[in-house]
């Protein structure tokens, strides 16, 4: 039962990011062309596995984010520079992953178009 429960809180905690941020439903969206791109250009199954762990690295960073987010909103107000700088940093690692595996479609995909 307490599995269950577990599983039951992340669903609930995807279901929230889902709702409250833009970014992740874009963030999805993108992970489904990729996917069916991936299906249609038939690529080799590494390449879909690189795919794969890159569209969830995105994913997972962007719960990380807005879950640093909410934190840090819990103990200081909006305006203290090291409340921005942790959102700031938070973002940077979401950008980073996300021009990482663009790149990386980039390569996989570049040659099949």
């Amino acid at each position: 039962m307490r599995l269950i429960k577990s599983f039951l809180h992340a669903a609930r905690g995807v279901r929230h990011v889902w709702r409250t941020q833009l970014n992740f439903r874009v963030q999805v969206i993108a992970a489904a062309f990729v996917v069916a791109a991936a299906f249609i250009f038939n690529v080799q199954p590494w390449q879909k596995v690189t795919l794969l762990l890159l569209i969830m690295t995105v994913l997972i960073l962007e719960i990380v984010n807005t879950a640093s987010e909410h934190l840090v909103d819990l103990f200081e107000p909006r305006l203290n520079p090291y409340v921005r700088d942790i959102k700031d940093l938070m973002a940077a690692a979401v950008l980073l992953a996300s021009l990482v595996s663009v790149s990386v479609a980039l390569i996989i995909f570049w040659p099949l178009i």
